[in-house]
C-alpha cells in the first residue's frame, strides 16, 4: 500500500489598502430644533446644551434608504474616477433597511447594473461603517477582494418616535460611502474593536418582528408598538466618553502613532459633548481638526462617519491625504476604530 501526501490548500495574498474616495447623500429637508421641540416639551437651548444639535435632515418618501445609499455610492465612484464594474465587493452598514432579506447591498448592485459582485449587509449600528472599513482592508490584504465599496446608510426617521424625549431630537437620515482599493503602503491601520454586551439593552429597537406579526392591528391593540429606537442616554454617554477614548488610543497605538501624529479626528457623530469630552480625555492637541457634522445634520448612525468625513474634507481640503482617527460606537454596545489616510483630492 503506497503512502500518499496530503495536498495543501492554496492561498491568496493581497496588499495594503487605502481609501480612494468618499461620497455622500444628504436628504433635502433640513429640520431645525424649532420643529421638534413642541412634541417633546423641550426647547432649542435644551437640545443644543445636551447634544450640540442645531438641526438634522429627514428623508422624504422619494428618498428611501436604498435610493440614498445608491446616490452616495455614485458620488464616491465619481470621485474615485471608477465605475461600478470596478467593484468586486460591496458592504452596506445599516440598521434601518426595512427588509430582512435580500440585502440592501444586492439591491444597490442591481440598480447600478453590476449584479455579480460579492455583496452583503452588516449590523453593527453606529459602529457599522468602521466595521466595514476593517473588513474591506482585511479582504484586500488577504487577496479576497481588490476594490471594495463600504456604505453607511440610514433612514432612522422611519424608526423614531417623534414624541420620545430621549431620541426624537437626536437621530437623522443620510448615506455615505467610501471606495477602498489596493495600496503599496498602509492607508488603513489595524482595527481596535469589541463590545460591551452586558450593556446591550442600553440602545434598542423593540419590539421584535415576531411581536409585530402577532399583533392583530398595530393601531388598535393596546400596548402594541412599532420597533422604534430607544436608549438610556446617560448610560450610553458615560460608556462612550470613557471607554471609547481608551479604545481610540489603542487604535492609535496599534498603528504606531499618538494623538500628535494625526491631523483629524472623525468619531461617530453621536453628541457634541461626547466628542469634546473624548478629545479632552485623549489630550488631543489643538492642531487636530475635529469633525462636528452632528451640529447641522444630526446623528445618522452607520452613515455618520463617512458623512462627517466628506463634510470635513469640503471644509478643510488641506486634509486630503492626511491621517485621521476614526471610531464608531453604538447599539450592542459595540465599537470599532482605526487610523486611516484620508482620500486624495478627486
Amino acid at each position: 500500500m503506497s503512502s500518499s501526501v496530503q495536498k495543501v490548500i492554496g492561498t491568496k495574498s493581497g496588499s495594503e489598502s487605502q481609501i480612494l474616495a468618499v461620497g455622500s447623500y444628504r436628504p433635502k429637508r433640513l429640520v431645525p430644533n424649532s420643529e421638534i421641540v413642541d412634541r417633546i416639551e423641550s426647547s432649542d437651548e435644551w437640545i443644543q446644551q445636551r447634544t450640540g444639535i442645531e438641526s438634522r435632515r429627514f428623508a422624504d418618501e422619494s428618498e428611501s434608504l436604498l435610493e440614498m445609499a445608491t446616490w452616495a455610492v455614485e458620488d464616491a465612484l465619481k470621485n474615485a474616477k471608477l465605475s461600478i464594474t470596478d467593484i468586486d465587493t460591496l458592504i452596506v452598514a445599516t440598521i434601518t433597511f426595512p427588509f430582512q432579506a435580500p440585502s440592501a447591498a444586492t439591491a444597490i448592485l442591481q440598480k447600478l447594473g453590476h449584479p455579480k459582485a460579492a455583496a452583503f449587509d452588516i449590523n453593527a449600528a453606529c459602529a457599522g461603517f468602521s466595521y466595514g472599513v476593517s473588513m474591506a482592508h482585511d479582504f484586500i490584504k488577504a487577496g479576497t477582494s481588490k476594490t471594495v465599496l463600504v456604505v453607511g446608510a440610514e433612514k432612522i426617521s422611519d424608526f423614531t418616535d417623534p414624541s420620545d424625549r430621549a431620541t426624537a431630537f437626536i437621530f437623522a437620515d443620510g448615506a455615505g460611502a467610501v471606495v477602498i482599493g489596493a495600496s503599496q503602503e498602509a492607508g488603513i491601520g489595524p482595527v481596535e474593536w469589541g463590545s460591551d454586551a452586558d450593556s446591550r439593552d442600553a440602545i434598542q429597537m423593540n419590539p421584535s418582528w415576531i411581536e409585530v406579526r402577532d399583533v392583530e392591528t398595530q393601531l388598535t391593540k393596546a400596548g402594541s408598538k412599532w420597533p422604534n429606537i430607544s436608549q438610556e442616554g446617560q448610560k450610553v454617554f458615560r460608556w462612550a466618553v470613557f471607554s471609547m477614548s481608551k479604545a481610540a488610543l489603542k487604535a492609535l497605538e496599534s498603528a504606531g502613532l499618538t494623538v500628535n501624529d494625526i491631523d483629524a479626528f472623525i468619531p461617530h457623530q453621536a453628541n457634541v459633548r461626547i466628542i469634546e469630552t473624548m478629545a479632552k480625555e485623549m489630550d488631543m492637541p489643538d492642531s487636530v481638526v475635529i469633525a462636528d457634522d452632528i451640529r447641522k445634520n444630526g446623528n445618522t448612525s452607520a452613515a455618520s462617519i463617512p458623512l462627517a468625513m466628506d463634510a470635513l474634507l469640503a471644509q478643510h481640503p488641506e486634509l486630503h491625504g492626511k491621517l485621521a482617527l476614526l471610531i464608531g460606537y453604538g447599539a450592542g454596545l459595540v465599537y470599532a476604530g482605526q487610523v486611516v489616510e484620508l482620500p486624495p483630492k478627486p
